[in-house]
């Protein structure tokens, strides 16, 4: 049983990477007091400028095209989550509706858009972030297998990127006025904090961290962008919910799913786990998100503005 473990546990961690960064991006957005359930589209929009940069510098033999291609990729979605907070804080629209378009148009116009481009949906990148082992760390007992072996770079970057987020969110005044504003805006604009500008702030850094989590997922077990993110915004999304708006919690949700999600799609090749109903297993981690969303809904600690406009006539 330990050996089973052993194998699946990297590519749980590989495939609770992109989770992680995504729903710390929704954190930030969600702090700030604007809900963003545009993540699924967000995401897209990161594979696919990400598998589109990378493709064209790998064919031209340009050095870093990975790197490169995660950078744009961030880029391209600050840009795009400019439509969510231009809806959503001057325009006061429902921000659930802003989001569910933004999943709409990033579907739609990336696949159209790939198949201008490349002929058909797809595109693929033929040389993607390759897992190593760490040297030494690799080699200490029970842990160096699971955390240190067959790890990617990007995994690496999202821990500093998770670190960086706690102490931003809880030990600096960027971090106060953010909350703040999805607390009490009124409070905060009283103050002389600037909520339009924390909100754009926060909408825009979800879109970043979200088209990254994307771009990470195409560049290390994806290998190709076919339009989909296999739900994994709306994981994210409900990995925030469950994590209590918290990093650390959201660190802990983030891998259930992902070690559940790994668990349902090694399972046919797993005797013991070869005997469940494969449909029980890929199903697991969403009817789980379904009872904690019942059993944690009355003590739920979302940010108390989060998802109202903000009205300056009440200040």
């Amino acid at each position: 049983m330990w050996s089973i473990v052993e194998q699946i546990f990297p590519y749980a961690i590989s495939y609770t990477v992109p989770l992680l960064i995504t729903a710390l991006g929704a954190l930030y957005c969600e702090r700030s007091g604007v809900v963003n359930i545009g993540l699924e589209g967000l995401m897209i929009i990161g594979s696919f400028s990400g598998a589109l940069t990378v493709s064209k510098l790998q064919a031209n033999g340009v050095p870093g095209a990975l790197w490169i291609g995660l950078l744009v990729a961030v880029l391209v979605g600050v840009l795009f989550s400019l439509l969510h907070a231009f809806a959503s804080i001057n325009l006061n629209a429902d921000q659930v509706i802003s989001g569910t378009a933004i999943n709409m148009i990033a579907g739609a116009l990336t696949v159209y858009l790939a198949r201008n481009i490349t002929g058909s949906g797809n595109i693929r990148v033929t040389n993607s972030f390759t897992p190593k082992d760490l040297p030494v760390l690799s080699q200490i007992p029970v842990i160096g297998p699971l955390f240190f072996t067959k790890t990617y770079a990007t995994t690496w970057l999202v821990i500093v990127i998770l670190l960086i987020s706690v102490f931003l969110l809880y030990k600096t005044s960027f971090g106060l006025r953010l909350r703040a504003c999805g607390e009490h805006p009124q409070a905060a604009a009283a103050a002389g904090v600037s909520v339009f500008k924390m909100r754009y702030l926060g909408v825009m850094i979800s879109g970043g961290m979200a088209a990254l989590g994307g771009a990470i997922m195409l560049l290390t077990f994806a290998g190709e962008f076919n339009g989909s993110v296999a739900g994994l915004g709306f994981l994210a999304l409900a990995s925030l919910i469950f994590g209590q708006w918290r990093p650390l919690g959201i660190l802990g949700a983030t891998f259930f799913f992902g070690f559940a999600s790994t668990i349902a799609n090694v399972s046919q090749a797993i005797p013991t786990l070869a005997q469940i109903p494969g449909v029980i297993l890929k199903t697991f981690p969403y009817i789980v998100t379904l009872i904690a969303l019942v059993l944690f809904s009355k003590t739920s600690q979302a940010p108390k503005a989060s998802g109202e406009p903000f009205d300056t006539s009440k200040r």
